[in-house]
Protein backbone atom coordinates (compact mmCIF):
# COMPACT_ATOMS: atom_id res chain seq x y z
CA UNK A 1 0.00 0.00 0.00
CA UNK A 2 1.48 3.40 -0.79
CA UNK A 3 2.10 6.09 1.97
CA UNK A 4 1.52 8.68 -0.56
CA UNK A 5 -0.58 9.34 -3.51
CA UNK A 6 -1.23 12.27 -5.64
CA UNK A 7 -4.89 12.33 -6.70
CA UNK A 8 -5.69 15.38 -8.24
CA UNK A 9 -4.66 18.27 -10.71
CA UNK A 10 -6.26 21.38 -11.62
CA UNK A 11 -4.79 24.34 -13.85
CA UNK A 12 -6.01 27.74 -11.95
CA UNK A 13 -7.18 30.49 -14.16
CA UNK A 14 -3.93 31.94 -14.19
CA UNK A 15 -2.04 28.75 -15.59
CA UNK A 16 -0.95 27.58 -12.10
CA UNK A 17 -1.15 23.64 -11.50
CA UNK A 18 -2.45 23.01 -8.32
CA UNK A 19 -1.79 19.21 -6.93
CA UNK A 20 -3.46 17.55 -4.39
CA UNK A 21 -1.49 14.80 -2.59
CA UNK A 22 -2.60 12.50 0.45
CA UNK A 23 0.47 11.64 2.86
CA UNK A 24 2.65 15.05 3.15
CA UNK A 25 1.88 14.61 6.49
CA UNK A 26 1.51 18.48 6.66
CA UNK A 27 0.03 20.68 9.47
CA UNK A 28 -3.10 22.04 9.55
CA UNK A 29 -3.58 25.84 8.76
CA UNK A 30 0.05 26.45 7.71
CA UNK A 31 1.87 27.19 4.54
CA UNK A 32 4.84 25.44 3.58
CA UNK A 33 8.13 26.02 1.71
CA UNK A 34 6.87 25.62 -2.02
CA UNK A 35 10.27 25.35 -2.99
CA UNK A 36 11.13 21.51 -1.63
CA UNK A 37 7.98 20.17 -4.38
CA UNK A 38 8.11 20.03 -7.71
CA UNK A 39 5.44 19.44 -10.48
CA UNK A 40 6.21 17.31 -12.85
CA UNK A 41 3.76 17.14 -16.10
CA UNK A 42 4.14 13.72 -17.80
CA UNK A 43 4.79 13.58 -21.89
CA UNK A 44 2.66 10.93 -22.43
CA UNK A 45 -1.05 11.44 -22.43
CA UNK A 46 -3.63 8.83 -20.93
CA UNK A 47 -6.64 8.81 -22.70
CA UNK A 48 -6.26 11.71 -24.10
CA UNK A 49 -5.07 13.48 -20.44
CA UNK A 50 -1.72 14.33 -18.69
CA UNK A 51 -0.72 12.50 -15.96
CA UNK A 52 0.71 14.89 -12.83
CA UNK A 53 2.71 13.87 -10.03
CA UNK A 54 5.06 15.54 -7.63
CA UNK A 55 8.64 15.62 -6.45
CA UNK A 56 9.34 15.86 -3.23
CA UNK A 57 12.84 16.52 -1.82
CA UNK A 58 14.66 13.79 0.07
CA UNK A 59 11.45 11.31 -0.77
CA UNK A 60 11.73 11.29 -4.72
CA UNK A 61 8.79 10.93 -6.83
CA UNK A 62 5.36 10.22 -5.57
CA UNK A 63 2.80 7.76 -7.04
CA UNK A 64 -0.07 9.42 -9.04
CA UNK A 65 -3.43 8.34 -10.22
CA UNK A 66 -3.69 12.19 -10.89
CA UNK A 67 -4.68 14.10 -14.73
CA UNK A 68 -4.51 17.50 -15.22
CA UNK A 69 -7.98 19.04 -15.62
CA UNK A 70 -9.35 22.16 -16.15
CA UNK A 71 -12.21 23.75 -13.38
CA UNK A 72 -15.50 23.21 -15.30
CA UNK A 73 -17.52 26.22 -15.89
CA UNK A 74 -18.32 29.69 -17.71
CA UNK A 75 -16.19 31.04 -20.00
CA UNK A 76 -16.64 34.45 -17.79
CA UNK A 77 -14.95 37.72 -17.87
CA UNK A 78 -13.98 38.85 -14.18
CA UNK A 79 -16.45 41.72 -14.44
CA UNK A 80 -19.37 39.75 -15.64
CA UNK A 81 -22.31 38.72 -14.24
CA UNK A 82 -21.98 35.06 -12.48
CA UNK A 83 -25.14 32.83 -13.43
CA UNK A 84 -25.68 31.97 -9.82
CA UNK A 85 -25.81 34.28 -6.40
CA UNK A 86 -25.70 31.57 -4.02
CA UNK A 87 -24.05 28.37 -4.17
CA UNK A 88 -23.83 25.57 -1.52
CA UNK A 89 -20.50 22.49 -1.30
CA UNK A 90 -20.98 19.86 0.61
CA UNK A 91 -19.08 16.73 1.34
CA UNK A 92 -21.10 13.37 2.23
CA UNK A 93 -20.65 9.52 3.39
CA UNK A 94 -23.86 7.68 3.31
CA UNK A 95 -26.08 10.74 3.18
CA UNK A 96 -28.77 10.25 0.75
CA UNK A 97 -31.97 9.78 2.99
CA UNK A 98 -31.36 13.30 4.00
CA UNK A 99 -30.06 14.99 0.89
CA UNK A 100 -33.37 15.45 -0.39
CA UNK A 101 -34.53 17.28 2.57
CA UNK A 102 -31.57 19.56 2.36
CA UNK A 103 -31.53 20.31 -1.31
CA UNK A 104 -35.54 21.28 -1.02
CA UNK A 105 -34.98 23.13 2.27
CA UNK A 106 -32.19 25.68 0.76
CA UNK A 107 -33.89 26.23 -2.72
CA UNK A 108 -36.68 27.33 -1.13
CA UNK A 109 -34.23 30.27 0.65
CA UNK A 110 -32.59 31.22 -2.23
CA UNK A 111 -29.59 28.75 -2.66
CA UNK A 112 -29.20 28.10 -6.88
CA UNK A 113 -26.76 25.34 -7.26
CA UNK A 114 -25.35 22.29 -5.27
CA UNK A 115 -22.42 20.82 -5.20
CA UNK A 116 -21.73 17.43 -3.89
CA UNK A 117 -18.53 15.77 -2.93
CA UNK A 118 -19.17 11.92 -2.27
CA UNK A 119 -16.69 10.22 -0.21
CA UNK A 120 -17.23 6.30 -0.85
CA UNK A 121 -20.89 6.11 -0.05
CA UNK A 122 -22.56 3.13 -1.06
CA UNK A 123 -26.22 4.13 -0.41
CA UNK A 124 -27.78 4.64 -4.43
CA UNK A 125 -26.84 8.68 -4.01
CA UNK A 126 -26.84 8.18 -7.47
CA UNK A 127 -30.46 7.55 -7.96
CA UNK A 128 -31.24 10.37 -5.63
CA UNK A 129 -28.97 13.16 -7.23
CA UNK A 130 -30.75 11.97 -10.95
CA UNK A 131 -34.93 12.53 -8.82
CA UNK A 132 -33.23 16.24 -8.19
CA UNK A 133 -31.65 16.85 -11.61
CA UNK A 134 -34.94 15.17 -12.67
CA UNK A 135 -36.75 17.83 -10.48
CA UNK A 136 -34.77 20.60 -12.27
CA UNK A 137 -32.38 21.35 -8.98
CA UNK A 138 -29.07 22.13 -10.46
CA UNK A 139 -26.90 20.15 -8.57
CA UNK A 140 -23.95 17.35 -9.19
CA UNK A 141 -21.68 14.85 -7.47
CA UNK A 142 -18.28 14.04 -7.65
CA UNK A 143 -16.87 10.91 -6.68
CA UNK A 144 -14.25 12.26 -4.06
CA UNK A 145 -13.03 8.70 -2.43
CA UNK A 146 -9.78 9.71 -0.36
CA UNK A 147 -10.32 9.00 3.75
CA UNK A 148 -9.66 12.25 5.46
CA UNK A 149 -9.66 14.72 2.64
CA UNK A 150 -12.58 17.13 3.36
CA UNK A 151 -10.72 20.16 3.61
CA UNK A 152 -8.81 19.49 -0.27
CA UNK A 153 -12.33 18.65 -1.35
CA UNK A 154 -13.69 22.04 -0.29
CA UNK A 155 -10.64 23.78 -2.14
CA UNK A 156 -11.12 21.74 -4.82
CA UNK A 157 -14.73 22.57 -4.52
CA UNK A 158 -13.91 26.17 -4.45
CA UNK A 159 -11.91 26.42 -7.98
CA UNK A 160 -14.94 24.59 -9.29
CA UNK A 161 -17.39 27.22 -8.03
CA UNK A 162 -15.26 30.74 -8.81
CA UNK A 163 -16.59 31.56 -12.15
CA UNK A 164 -19.67 30.20 -11.39
CA UNK A 165 -21.07 31.33 -7.98
CA UNK A 166 -20.88 34.78 -6.12
CA UNK A 167 -20.71 32.75 -2.88
CA UNK A 168 -20.41 29.52 -1.85
CA UNK A 169 -21.62 28.04 1.49
CA UNK A 170 -19.49 25.02 3.04
CA UNK A 171 -21.57 23.34 5.08
CA UNK A 172 -22.48 19.64 5.52
CA UNK A 173 -25.97 17.80 5.26
CA UNK A 174 -27.09 17.60 8.40
CA UNK A 175 -26.45 21.48 8.67
CA UNK A 176 -29.45 24.14 7.49
CA UNK A 177 -28.89 27.97 7.16
CA UNK A 178 -31.84 29.48 8.97
CA UNK A 179 -32.70 32.97 7.79
CA UNK A 180 -35.23 35.82 9.48
CA UNK A 181 -38.77 34.90 8.62
CA UNK A 182 -39.76 36.19 5.02
CA UNK A 183 -36.04 36.19 4.05
CA UNK A 184 -34.43 34.68 0.88
CA UNK A 185 -30.28 34.74 0.42
CA UNK A 186 -30.88 37.39 -2.07
CA UNK A 187 -32.18 39.96 0.75
CA UNK A 188 -29.50 38.73 3.22
CA UNK A 189 -26.17 39.45 0.56
CA UNK A 190 -28.19 42.82 -0.56
CA UNK A 191 -27.21 43.73 2.83
CA UNK A 192 -23.67 42.57 2.84
CA UNK A 193 -23.31 44.55 -0.56
CA UNK A 194 -24.54 47.73 1.63
CA UNK A 195 -21.87 47.23 4.22
CA UNK A 196 -18.83 46.64 2.16
CA UNK A 197 -16.44 48.89 1.11
CA UNK A 198 -13.71 48.62 -2.07
CA UNK A 199 -10.40 48.77 -1.02
CA UNK A 200 -8.66 48.50 -4.04
CA UNK A 201 -9.46 48.00 -8.25
CA UNK A 202 -9.41 44.61 -7.50
CA UNK A 203 -12.44 44.54 -5.15
CA UNK A 204 -14.32 47.32 -7.09
CA UNK A 205 -15.28 44.58 -10.10
CA UNK A 206 -17.64 43.52 -7.49
CA UNK A 207 -20.67 45.33 -5.12
CA UNK A 208 -19.38 43.06 -2.51
CA UNK A 209 -16.30 45.40 -1.92
CA UNK A 210 -13.69 43.38 0.24
CA UNK A 211 -15.97 41.49 2.62
CA UNK A 212 -14.82 37.64 1.15
CA UNK A 213 -15.94 35.31 4.31
CA UNK A 214 -19.30 35.66 5.88
CA UNK A 215 -19.53 33.90 9.18
CA UNK A 216 -22.51 32.22 10.59
CA UNK A 217 -23.04 31.12 13.94
CA UNK A 218 -23.76 27.55 14.87
CA UNK A 219 -26.37 26.08 16.89
CA UNK A 220 -26.23 22.45 17.51
CA UNK A 221 -29.55 20.12 18.09
CA UNK A 222 -29.52 17.02 20.10
CA UNK A 223 -31.26 13.89 20.18
CA UNK A 224 -34.35 15.69 21.17
CA UNK A 225 -35.89 12.78 23.22
CA UNK A 226 -36.13 10.30 19.97
CA UNK A 227 -35.30 7.00 19.59
CA UNK A 228 -35.56 6.69 15.46
CA UNK A 229 -35.34 8.70 12.75
CA UNK A 230 -37.97 11.22 12.12
CA UNK A 231 -40.29 10.92 9.36
CA UNK A 232 -40.69 14.44 9.05
CA UNK A 233 -37.42 15.19 8.44
CA UNK A 234 -34.80 16.57 10.45
CA UNK A 235 -36.15 20.33 10.57
CA UNK A 236 -38.87 19.52 12.29
CA UNK A 237 -38.12 16.25 14.54
CA UNK A 238 -34.78 17.47 16.01
CA UNK A 239 -36.23 20.45 18.65
CA UNK A 240 -33.66 20.57 21.45
CA UNK A 241 -30.79 22.88 20.45
CA UNK A 242 -27.67 23.62 22.90
CA UNK A 243 -28.24 27.41 23.92
CA UNK A 244 -25.08 28.62 22.89
CA UNK A 245 -23.13 28.39 19.04
CA UNK A 246 -20.41 26.27 19.50
CA UNK A 247 -18.84 27.83 16.21
CA UNK A 248 -19.22 29.40 12.86
CA UNK A 249 -19.54 28.28 9.38
CA UNK A 250 -18.41 29.94 6.54
CA UNK A 251 -19.95 31.46 3.01
CA UNK A 252 -17.36 32.54 0.76
CA UNK A 253 -16.59 34.50 -1.91
CA UNK A 254 -14.25 31.91 -3.99
CA UNK A 255 -12.21 34.92 -5.49
CA UNK A 256 -11.34 36.19 -2.30
CA UNK A 257 -9.88 32.98 -1.23
CA UNK A 258 -5.99 32.79 -0.18
CA UNK A 259 -3.98 31.23 -3.02
CA UNK A 260 -3.53 28.23 -0.78
CA UNK A 261 -5.98 27.13 -0.41
CA UNK A 262 -5.92 26.51 3.21
CA UNK A 263 -9.15 26.05 4.99
CA UNK A 264 -9.75 24.08 8.18
CA UNK A 265 -13.22 22.42 8.92
CA UNK A 266 -15.70 24.92 6.83
CA UNK A 267 -13.17 27.84 7.22
CA UNK A 268 -11.08 29.36 4.73
CA UNK A 269 -7.83 31.90 4.22
CA UNK A 270 -8.76 34.92 2.47
CA UNK A 271 -6.52 37.29 -0.01
CA UNK A 272 -5.01 40.21 1.68
CA UNK A 273 -7.29 42.82 1.43
CA UNK A 274 -10.17 41.19 1.93
CA UNK A 275 -12.10 40.53 5.15
CA UNK A 276 -14.71 38.26 7.06
CA UNK A 277 -17.80 39.91 8.31
CA UNK A 278 -19.67 38.65 11.22
CA UNK A 279 -23.46 37.79 10.39
CA UNK A 280 -25.83 39.25 12.79
CA UNK A 281 -27.88 36.15 14.57
CA UNK A 282 -31.36 37.64 14.54
CA UNK A 283 -30.95 37.52 10.44
CA UNK A 284 -29.16 33.87 10.13
CA UNK A 285 -27.63 31.42 11.62
CA UNK A 286 -26.88 27.93 10.98
CA UNK A 287 -28.96 24.76 12.64
CA UNK A 288 -26.71 21.97 12.87
CA UNK A 289 -28.28 18.37 13.92
CA UNK A 290 -25.44 17.23 14.85
CA UNK A 291 -26.41 14.47 17.35
CA UNK A 292 -29.72 13.07 15.91
CA UNK A 293 -30.45 9.69 17.13
CA UNK A 294 -28.06 6.65 17.90
CA UNK A 295 -28.12 4.92 14.44
CA UNK A 296 -27.49 7.86 12.83
CA UNK A 297 -25.21 9.16 15.50
CA UNK A 298 -22.83 6.13 15.28
CA UNK A 299 -22.63 6.41 11.66
CA UNK A 300 -21.53 9.73 11.35
CA UNK A 301 -18.91 9.50 14.06
CA UNK A 302 -17.96 6.62 13.25
CA UNK A 303 -15.89 7.50 10.13
CA UNK A 304 -14.81 11.31 9.79
CA UNK A 305 -14.41 12.65 6.56
CA UNK A 306 -12.96 15.87 7.98
CA UNK A 307 -8.89 15.31 7.77
CA UNK A 308 -8.02 16.80 11.26
CA UNK A 309 -10.66 15.38 13.42
CA UNK A 310 -11.17 11.62 15.08
CA UNK A 311 -13.47 9.31 14.61
CA UNK A 312 -15.44 9.04 17.67
CA UNK A 313 -13.78 5.40 18.79
CA UNK A 314 -10.36 6.43 18.28
CA UNK A 315 -7.85 6.92 21.38
CA UNK A 316 -7.20 9.93 20.99
CA UNK A 317 -11.21 10.68 21.12
CA UNK A 318 -11.27 8.30 24.15
CA UNK A 319 -8.98 9.97 26.11
CA UNK A 320 -9.62 13.34 25.46
CA UNK A 321 -10.36 15.38 28.87
CA UNK A 322 -13.61 17.16 29.18
CA UNK A 323 -14.95 15.28 26.88
CA UNK A 324 -18.85 15.33 26.82
CA UNK A 325 -19.77 11.88 24.74
CA UNK A 326 -21.27 9.31 27.00
CA UNK A 327 -22.15 6.23 25.67
CA UNK A 328 -22.41 7.83 22.19
CA UNK A 329 -24.95 10.95 22.88
CA UNK A 330 -23.89 14.54 24.47
CA UNK A 331 -25.34 16.07 27.35
CA UNK A 332 -27.41 19.32 26.41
Amino acid sequence: MWDSLVYEALIDGDNTTIVFVKGLNLRPAKVYNASIFDVLNSQQKVNGSIKVSVRVKGRGVLHSAARLGRPRGPNRNPVTQKPHEMCICTMVYNQARFLKEWVMYHARIGVQRWYIYDNNSDDDIDSLIESLLDANYNISRRAWPWFKAQEAGFAHCALRARDSCDWVGFIDADEFFYLKSGLMFHDVLEDVSLRSTSVNSRTKLSKYGNIGEIRVSCYSFGPSGLKHVPEQGMTVGYTCRILAPERHKSIIRPEALNSSLINVVHHFHLRDGFRFMNMYKGVMVVNHYKYQVWEVFKQKFHRRVATYVADWQDEKNKKRKGSRIEEGIPKL
